[in-house]
């Protein structure tokens, strides 16, 4: 891969962190309620996701949901229905008071959680299938090539889902008033339960 396609990879691995998902819903809500530290747990976790996709396409499965009616549906489901959990989850969450410095957390979870968010999003498969093959050199050894790419990837998705991260941050003092907490619970479970639903009735990418 030459300097000039991976500029030209670089930059449209920042445009797709920057697009505003399910990752970004997660990053931002983590770092409100638990902090950075927490939240870049979780924001791992979409990272392991990521790596996974591109084993995925690398081994053609990604290929099948881009082909299969069936196989896209199946997994669409799975991957609204989690989100709709994790909203429904959120929007029932008691408007309890937290002091965002001392909260214990759960990291494991956290990480699982960000795993899933990604993991369970075919729409994601299916770009990532069609964006890296077009900046694979098939003249050139592939794993060093794939692995270049993962870090660009990772490292792009790392930063940008970092921002969001620490924007929620630094609304941390709204989890000590119960009725902020209460409507930062509904609007995360909302945005979770919309991005479900819109993952559900989406049609699959050309």
């Amino acid at each position: 891969m030459t300097l000039a396609v991976w500029l030209g990879f670089l930059l449209a691995a920042l445009l797709i962190a920057v697009t505003p998902g399910p990752g970004a819903v997660l990053s931002v809500g983590t770092g409100m309620r638990h902090g950075y530290r927490a939240a870049l747990t979780a924001i791992l976790g979409l990272q392991a996701a990521i790596v996974v996709h591109l084993l995925i396409v690398a081994i053609g499965f990604g290929a099948l949901l881009a082909t299969s009616e069936t196989a896209f549906f199946i997994a669409k489901l799975i991957g609204a229905a989690f989100l709709v959990w994790l909203g429904i989850q959120k929007w029932l969450a008691p408007a309890m008071p937290v002091d965002v410095d001392r909260l214990p957390v759960q990291r494991s979870g956290l990480f699982i959680q960000g795993l899933l968010v990604n993991l369970t999003n075919p729409k994601a498969i299916i770009f990532v299938g069609a964006l890296v093959p077009q900046f694979i050199d098939p003249g050139r050894a592939q794993l060093q090539q794939y692995l270049l790419i993962a870090a660009t990837l990772c490292a792009s998705d790392v930063a940008v889902m970092s921002a969001y991260a620490l924007t929620g941050r630094r609304l941390g003092a709204w989890m000590r008033d119960p009725q902020a907490i209460l409507l930062q619970n509904r609007v995360f479970g909302g945005l979770f339960i919309a991005a479900g639903g819109l993952l559900a009735f989406s049609s699959r990418p050309s």
